[in-house]
């Protein structure tokens, strides 16, 4: 039986940043869905395949933040990871308040986000 890859749902709206990260997580055997804004991904959210989220904090109308928030509050739950190029203490504290699994400063390494990826995804059945 061949295991399915690991997909992760990819949230931003800089085309750019999903195009790179699509490439560097399908180069490191993952797959992705990808999503241009957090109302994108709400409306995806029950028939999403993917098994956390990797998510941008400034994303328009709904932030990251309020995303996270709003698939808590319908029951819908993802591990989050939320990646940012802002330093901004009190966006790092609300996100952390929401439960996420890792908060990356933008540029990241790209083994920080396999490494995040991996404790997001640890209790999936066929895991890494």
């Amino acid at each position: 039986m061949v295991e399915q890859p690991i997909i992760i749902g990819v949230v931003d709206d800089d085309p750019m940043m999903r195009d790179s990260l699509e490439r560097l997580l399908e180069s490191r055997g993952f797959q992705t869905e990808q999503y241009a804004s957090a109302e994108a991904f709400i409306i995806a959210a029950k028939t999403s395949k993917a098994a956390c989220l990797l998510v941008d904090i400034q994303l328009g109308d709904i932030t990251g933040v309020e995303l996270a928030r709003q698939l808590t509050a319908s029951d819908c739950t993802f591990p989050v990871i939320f990646m940012t190029g802002s330093s901004d203490t009190m966006v790092y504290q609300q996100a952390m308040d929401c439960g996420c699994v890792a908060f990356l400063h933008k540029p990241f390494p790209a083994d920080q986000l396999v490494e995040s990826i991996m404790k997001a995804t640890l209790s999936l059945p066929g895991s890494y």
